[in-house]
């Protein structure tokens, strides 16, 4: 059997991503080169070191959400700096600036977050893509950072600023750039178009009243059909959206499913994630929760299971054997970290995950005696290394963790800072491992950074066992 059509059929029997290019160590993708927060990776220290994690550099940004994409020995950083959305390309080694462009955007976010972009960067080859807060899309080359071409969505299909500006990540397959734009106009609009990677045409249209949500479109084979899944829902009365499901190379609509909260300050910002056996899982965390749907040959769908109590924020769940794992809930303390059946919808267990440390001593009083605080993962985010398991909870810790259908384990855990706010998943490649600090250090007083720590195992390294370190 040629190997191409050997490896699609693999593909579609795990459920990954066809587009999903071979995992060569790079990050192109907020979402990894996988699309669901796992990678093969080189060999990681082992544990984490008791006055932290070793820093290579760091370095202040502007306003973003956005996680940093490498691939080629390219960093790429998306965010806005003195009121302009700015794509940064760096060393991934030293954070030294290879070029960077900037243009002016006017968005203040109505609810107070951050005004920069709430979409990362995308890179395919020797292009890069980005999606700005007022729907700019651009394509830069990588090498050089000269525009090749752009579309402003918000004027070419009336693209409204929604709950938080413009947000969803675009999705590279083949030849296009598959957007969920959101266009309004009249009620209804093109939801979702495909455009030529190299030269930015209009390769197909889909037109529904949904809108765009925050979250990406993934490519995935559905009995032997190339589809885009798209999570829709923007800002509407009464609110609505859910999943659709369109033929990648045409646009056609094959299956649409509602599956958004009655609130009107909803969003949707989970990724769907493909499952074995022409299966997706989706998630919302305001009300209905997350649910499995079977599709047959004719796209006609069954809902195998839904879950009110496994909702997802932002996160895709991390999958292993038939087990889904990840943070539920919409805001702390309601949330829990969780683990379902991913055939049946059960839950398995739930963990507050949090725990007991001495408070930092308060300047103000020398002499208070000392005292306790909890402390947690909260609304965390995971990532896959290997056969490694780490989380990124959002005020700036974290661990590393055994799960499995029993129950979870912390092996080890770390403060990497003290501020909320760290919602975007973590990046790695060769070893260094990049973080977004959204918010300033409420303890140091550091402002806004992108951090590159590093990983790489150092030679004559004496080995330690991480389940002795930083316990629980």
């Amino acid at each position: 059997m040629e190997f191409s059509k050997a490896l699609q059929l693999l593909l579609a029997a795990t459920g990954l991503c066809v587009s999903a290019p071979a995992d060569d160590g790079s990050w192109p993708h907020f979402l990894g080169p996988n699309f669901d927060a796992t990678t093969v990776t080189v060999p990681l220290l082992e544990a984490f070191p008791e006055d932290g994690l070793p820093i290579l550099w760091e370095r202040e940004r502007g306003a973003s959400y956005a996680c940093p994409v490498i691939a080629d020995d390219h960093l790429v950083y998306f965010h806005r700096q003195d009121g302009k959305e700015t794509i940064e390309c760096l060393d991934p080694e030293t954070g030294k600036e290879k070029w960077a462009h900037a243009y002016a955007v006017d968005y203040q976010d109505r609810y107070g977050f951050a005004e920069g972009p709430r979409s990362s960067a995308v890179i395919d080859g020797d292009r890069v893509f980005t999606a700005g807060v007022t729907a700019q899309l651009h394509c830069l080359d990588l090498k050089t950072g000269e525009v090749v071409w752009k579309r402003d969505l918000m004027e070419d299909f009336s693209v409204p600023q929604y709950f938080f500006g413009y947000g969803p990540t675009p999705f590279v397959w083949k030849d296009r750039l598959i957007v969920n734009v959101g266009g309004k106009k009249d009620g209804k609009g093109v939801c979702v178009a495909a455009f030529d990677k190299k030269t930015g045409k209009t390769l197909w249209t889909y037109e529904d009243e949904w809108g765009a949500s925050y979250a990406s479109p993934v490519v995935t084979t559905l009995h032997g059909k190339p589809v885009a899944l798209v999570m829709a829902g923007g800002e509407s009365r009464p609110s609505h959206g859910g999943l659709l499901v369109l033929d990648a190379d045409d646009g056609e609509m094959l299956a649409r499913y509602p599956w958004r909260s009655k609130k009107y300050e909803s969003v949707i910002a989970s990724t769907p994630l493909p499952l074995s056996g022409n299966r997706v899982f989706i998630s919302e965390c305001y009300e209905l929760g997350s649910t499995a749907l079977e599709f047959d040959e004719d796209f006609a769908i069954t809902q195998l299971w839904s879950q009110p109590e496994f909702g997802l924020h932002w996160m895709m769940p991390i999958r292993l054997g038939d087990h889904l794992y990840g943070f539920a809930g919409r805001n702390p303390p309601d949330t829990q970290f969780k683990s379902i059946d991913a055939g049946t919808g059960i839950i398995a267990w739930r963990d507050d995950m949090m725990w007991q440390v001495p408070a930092p001593p308060n300047p103000r009083r020398p002499n208070a005696p000392a005292r306790m605080m909890n402390e947690g993962l909260f609304r965390g985010s995971l990532l896959k290394a290997g056969e490694r398991i780490f989380a990124l909870g959002e005020d700036g810790i974290l661990a590393e963790m055994k799960l499995t259908p029993k129950g979870p384990e912390v092996l080890q855990k770390t403060r990497l800072f003290t501020a909320r706010e760290a919602w975007t998943l973590p990046a790695l490649y060769k070893g260094r491992f990049y973080v977004v600090q959204n918010a300033n250090d409420g303890l140091t007083g550091k402002a806004k950074r992108l951090i590159c720590y590093d990983l790489r195992v150092k030679e004559n390294a004496v080995s330690k066992d991480p389940a002795t370190t930083s316990p629980r």
